[in-house]
């Protein structure tokens, strides 16, 4: 009976450790820049915000898209403010969850900022004025 108890608290531990060190530790982090498309909080069970975002390298390119996860509502509502603009999305990516419930993604969104400018974007003009 003893050893079956030491067993089991032993396989809790270890599990617990397991999903600590894997949420706390991160594979990659980094930026993307582009325009938030898509998110919508999703789950049965565990709820997380789900995104996509449209990243365009150049004007008139193929958009690549970015699909991301959101664990907290309060940035989440801040992407939510801010859909339709140019955004940086600051991630980190995790690696080893073994289960959906985290997310649907391995990138984590950790901050969200507005791009003013696009850099080396050319203006364009006003149409010229017509006569009449």
């Amino acid at each position: 009976m003893r050893i079956g108890a030491a067993i089991f608290v032993a396989i809790a531990v270890l599990t617990g450790a397991y999903f600590w060190f894997v949420l706390s530790w991160s594979y990659s982090e980094g930026e993307r820049a582009g325009w938030v498309q898509k998110l919508s909080d999703k789950g049965w069970v565990c709820k997380t915000w789900e995104g996509e975002m449209a990243m365009v390298s150049m004007p008139g390119a193929m958009s690549e898209k970015f699909y991301f996860t959101i664990l907290d509502d309060a940035i989440a509502e801040q992407v939510n403010k801010v859909m339709g603009k140019r955004v940086s999305l600051h991630y980190e990516e995790k690696v080893g969850l073994p289960t959906s419930c985290f997310g649907e993604t391995r990138y984590y969104v950790r901050k969200v900022v507005v791009v003013e400018e696009i850099p080396g974007a050319v203006p364009v003009p006003p149409p010229p004025a017509t006569k009449q």
